[in-house]
């Protein structure tokens, strides 16, 4: 094993006599975003309860996350309800006894079963299922307990303390920077496994050798997440002392300690096998999730800017692998050894610093390239393409007869506004109106500048020069080959300096167009002149669409035919066959130009996403979609994600590179880009903070188990305001010689995502049922291959899922019912618009599409909502699980999937609830607004807690913006949206979680017995396909 001191990070104990040691800063708080109390605020006398302000300033207030149990009905709004008598009211209530018990690797019997119809399944065979658990059966829920079927035969992530404390040492942990002995922690004082607040572990899964599945004993994706989340808020991760991630989902704070955050990389085995036969055995994909310019959270170090001047950072000879924290020293500071090749380089004189008796650099703490794991280089020009300038931001405006009649171009328009300007962009400004503008005014970086076109059946430029009393509209008939009539100084302006103009004109264009109203939008034509106004720049597109693009050159028709759903021929709707639009993605790639669409289908009509989607997937854009578009009630959010498209982190003219050490090499990327051939670097028109890939690795030799594995992302990027950097991302995970090793740090949400980019990837290539039974084939494999070689002392009849997959199954459930691969009818322009959120998701993005957050509003404890008086941390109460069996008689749920929340109201629920919630005017369902997209601001009790929850939700998202969708029982038909979000239950053509963790299991079995057949997904392969995913079946 390698000294660990030859690694140029941090060390674990620090020496008073070392002039570089230093402290870590104390352990920042998370502070997640909270609705302020509206003035006046009192609680009404009815209720019993403290007022918000008592909550917060007086008694004992309870911690983030606890479990309260069953939410209490004290202060409810309808009579409590009456449980039956029975020991097994756990988690599911009345299911319990409707299922029996499971008794894993107990000899338990099951309570006797009340003589009632709904209880005529009352028991899952494993090998005869006997029945399925349909969505709404209306079983009350009642309070969780926690599995008893924890696989003691699975190795334990640590003897002592928990999986999100400090782990196990890994074999080759004394290579790391932070010593495995004892774990550096804040301050220099080293921490005591005995002595740290314990985390309890989430016990195992559970699936019963007599036959029977429990369902209150399966594991549970809310208690996973609510768990570390409780956890992570009063914790730091070090990055260098833990090897188990939190959760995709789950907030915290990061602590670089070389090895770079999982916000920026996720490796799915943190212990990698030395050989692929050992990984062979697992079915597991060794991959890593990359999402390079991932936002940091308020208490994190920002990523540094190092200028290494016109030499540029040093980098390995033969690799060319950036320096970094793994890199060794030796030769008393004149050789630098690769951690990825291992070929000694010499270091450059204005480079060079001695180095210890221990071949330590003596300069290592002031050298931010060499202690953490994430950094950015200035580089100098023999990596420019173009003039590196601040970022062009092209905003083309659907003004066609759709936009105009929906409303959606008046709601473009504002947000827009909103963007730039905030929501008071009316206000006069003295310092505004003159240019002078303080850097905490601005949405957009200084340096940058924006542009207007609209078009319809015509292209119009606009000149909003700050020279101009008002702005001038240039218009552009000729669309066979059109131009740009305007010089860059005319078409791309501060927006700051030329702020009354361009208010002045986005104010206009409703009113300018209102009586023009051409129905067909000739859109290639705008975009490829929108191009050629980019090309010798760069930048990045704004561009909105109301209706179909059927009039000029690339000019699309109606594809979508319900006679081609379900069969081979379906995949062809999921992409283009027009040239003249690859034509143009292409361009805009090798031009640096990215592309945002917001699209909008009213009616549901149908838009070819899969055609004018290519453009953003192919440029490194995105696609906003809005299926069914109501301007009353999409709206709000229109604006906010316009605004948040304009103010996230953003780059162009990208360029990606993945490096990893000797033994190891690249066999796919998975993502939204273009790659030209295969091992070519990813190429990026522009990229955003939101967007994430996935890249896959096989073996190409044997992994020494005496070293690390390192990986280094690298990405070549031009910034917002105008410098050319490379963003570092470099990971490491130890070897060992063995699989067993591995298991106990699988990183679960790594391998999800990977899974379902690869699976996103091939529904071009496959048909959807050959997915899905290659998707069933995956899970039953992973499953297997942990039972066959680990776990082979349990009982043959027993499911036994390892400790960090057991919600595995579940996710995998998840996406077998999303929309890109679900059967039964489905829009095209939905699995197409799904398919690509896939390949582009982050970890947390993915985790909410495939198990969305439940929290009842009706049953909320007084506390819950409000910050603590001793943290100041929000008080949350724990998540529902995904099913009706959840669903209370009288209840109001709040249900968020990351893309759309809803607000479900039972058609029994109180007055006054909804009066609490909504107002005195509304009295019943019918009298609220059906187009309703936010909550309004009441001072009543129920109403703050529901608005700071969304202000919480709404922190801890992907790219899509919250707002509220009312799903009224009986009502709205947002109601089945509703039924298709609760994963757990029978939907969508596809099994609820009990039967398919009976499916898998009976996969599991066969597979042991070694009389398990191939499935309808197999033996459709391409041949090698993508290393570790053998058994997808592609």
């Amino acid at each position: 094993m390698a000294d660990h001191g030859l690694y140029h990070s941090l060390g674990d104990q620090q020496d008073p006599a070392d002039p570089y040691s230093r402290t870590q800063p104390a352990a920042p708080q998370f502070r997640p975003s909270a609705a302020p109390a509206p003035t006046g605020y009192h609680q009404g006398s009815s209720y019993g309860s403290r007022t918000p302000q008592q909550q917060q300033h007086s008694g004992t207030p309870q911690p983030i996350y606890r479990n309260q149990g069953t939410p209490s009905q004290e202060q409810g709004y309808f009579p409590p309800q009456q449980s039956p008598a029975s020991p097994y009211d756990g988690a599911m209530g009345g299911l319990s006894s409707q299922m029996g018990s499971m008794a894993l690797g107990q000899d338990g019997s099951a309570p006797a079963r009340p003589n009632k119809k709904k209880h005529r399944h009352a028991y899952h065979n494993l090998d005869q299922p006997v029945g399925s658990s349909q969505a709404f059966n209306g079983i009350p829920q009642g309070e969780m307990h926690p599995s008893q079927y924890l696989d003691t035969n699975q190795p334990q992530p640590m003897a002592q303390g928990h999986p999100y404390g400090g782990q196990n040492i890994t074999p080759a942990m004394n290579q790391f920077p932070a010593m495995g002995g004892a774990p550096y922690t804040p301050g220099g004082t080293p921490a005591s496994h005995g002595t740290a607040p314990s985390l309890p572990v989430p016990s195992g899964p559970s699936v019963s050798g007599q036959g029977r599945v429990d369902p209150e004993q399966i594991p549970s994706v809310p208690r996973s997440r609510d768990i570390p989340a409780q956890y992570y808020l009063d914790h730091i991760y070090h990055t260098m002392e833990q090897h188990l991630p939190p959760p995709g989902a789950v907030p915290f704070i990061a602590y670089d300690q070389g090895n770079s955050s999982p916000k920026f990389a996720r490796l799915t085995l943190n212990n990698i096998p030395s050989t692929s036969e050992a990984l062979h055995a697992t079915a597991l994909p060794l991959g890593l999730l990359l999402q390079p310019l991932a936002p940091i959270a308020p208490g994190e170090q920002p990523i540094p800017v190092l200028d290494f001047g016109e030499p540029g950072p040093p980098r390995c000879r033969r690799c060319r692998t950036y320096i970094n924290p793994f890199m060794t020293f030796r030769s008393g500071g004149n050789k630098f050894v690769c951690n990825m090749c291992t070929f000694p380089n010499d270091v450059a004189p204005e480079y060079f610093a001695p180095t210890d008796p221990s071949g330590v650099r003596v300069d290592r703490e002031q050298r931010p390239e060499l202690r953490l794991g994430t950094v950015e280089f200035m580089v100098p020009k023999e990596y420019w393409a173009k003039e590196p300038v601040g970022l062009r931001w092209l905003f083309v405006i659907d003004v066609g007869q759709e936009a105009i009649n929906r409303g959606f171009l008046d709601a473009f328009c504002e947000g827009i506004l909103g963007a730039l300007y905030g929501e008071d962009y009316t206000k006069a400004d003295e310092e505004e109106s003159n240019g002078d503008i303080p850097g905490t005014a601005r949405s957009l970086p200084l340096g940058s500048k924006v542009g207007i076109v609209t078009f319809d059946k015509d292209i119009h430029f606009y000149n909003c020069n700050a020279g101009l009393e008002q702005p001038k509209m240039l218009v552009m008939p000729d669309i066979e080959d059109p131009f740009v009539p305007l010089g860059s100084e005319g078409l791309f302006v501060d927006p700051y300096e030329s702020k009354s103009i361009i208010i002045s004109l986005l104010t206009q264009i409703p009113k300018l167009f209102s009586d023009v109203k051409n129905p067909e939008p000739a859109l290639l034509p705008t975009l490829n002149a929108a191009l050629e106004s980019l090309t010798a720049t760069g930048g990045k597109i704004i561009c909105s669409l109301s209706a179909l693009p059927t009039w000029g050159p690339g000019r699309l028709f109606m594809r979508d035919d319900n006679k081609l759903h379900g069969i081979e021929t379906e995949r062809k709707l999921f992409q283009t066959e027009h040239a003249g639009w690859k034509k143009t993605a292409t361009k805009m790639v090798e031009s640096g130009v990215g592309v945002d669409f917001f699209i909008a289908s009213p009616g549901g009509v149908y838009m070819d996403i899969a055609t004018i989607g290519h453009v953003s997937a192919q440029s490194g854009g995105e696609t906003f979609f809005y299926p069914n578009f109501h301007a009353q009630r999409d709206a709000l959010k229109l604006s906010l994600e316009v605004k948040h498209t304009i103010t996230r982190e953003t780059g162009y003219q990208a360029l990606m590179k993945v490096r990893c050490s000797n033994g190891l090499q690249v066999s796919s990327y998975h993502g939204n880009f273009l790659q030209h051939t295969f091992g070519a670097d990813l190429e990026f028109g522009a990229i955003d903070a939101d967007k994430a890939f996935g890249v896959m690795f096989s073996y190409d030799g044997k992994l020494d188990a005496k070293l690390d594995a390192h990986f280094q992302c690298a990405l070549l990027y031009t910034t917002a305001n105008g410098e050319r950097r490379v963003r570092c991302t470099n990971t490491v995970a130890s070897v060992s010689e063995g699989a067993i090793e591995s298991m106990r740090y699988i990183d679960q949400d790594a391998v999800v995502n990977l899974i379902a980019k690869e699976a996103a990837t091939r529904m071009t290539e496959r048909t959807l049922k050959e997915i899905r039974a290659a998707l069933t084939e995956k899970t039953i494999d992973i499953l297997a291959g942990y039972r066959k070689a680990f776990s082979g002392s349990h009982p043959p009849g027993q499911l036994v899922l390892p400790e960090n997959l057991k919600e595995f199954s579940m996710f995998t459930l998840g996406l077998l019912k999303c929309r890109a691969f679900k059967a039964g009818a489905e829009p095209s322009d939905r699995r197409t618009h799904i398919m690509r959120l896939l390949k582009s998701a982050s970890a947390l993005e993915l985790s909410l599409l495939l198990y969305p957050r439940i929290i009842p509003l009706h049953s909320l404890p007084p506390e819950s909502g409000f910050p603590s008086a001793e943290t100041g941390h929000l008080l949350v109460p724990p998540s529902l699980r995904a099913s009706f069996s959840r669903i209370e008689d009288g209840g109001a749920y709040l249900v968020d999937d990351g893309q759309t929340c809803l607000l479900w109201l039972h058609a029994q629920v109180s007055p006054n609830l909804l009066e609490d919630l909504f107002g005195p005017a509304a009295t019943s369902l019918q009298a609220l607004d059906p187009f309703l997209s936010a909550l309004p601001v009441l001072d009543t009790h129920l109403n703050c807690q529901a608005r700071n929850i969304l202000a919480y939700w709404a922190s801890l998202r992907g790219s899509k913006a919250l707002t509220v969708q009312l799903a009224r029982q009986g009502l709205d038909g947002a109601e089945y949206e509703f039924a298709r979000l609760l994963v757990e239950d029978r939907n969508g053509e596809a099994q609820s979680y009990v039967d398919w963790l009976v499916s898998v299991h009976r996969g599991i079995q066969l597979e042991l017995a070694g009389q398990r057949g191939k499935s309808e997904g197999e033996g459709v392969g391409v041949g090698v396909g993508v290393a570790g995913l053998r058994a997808m079946g592609w």
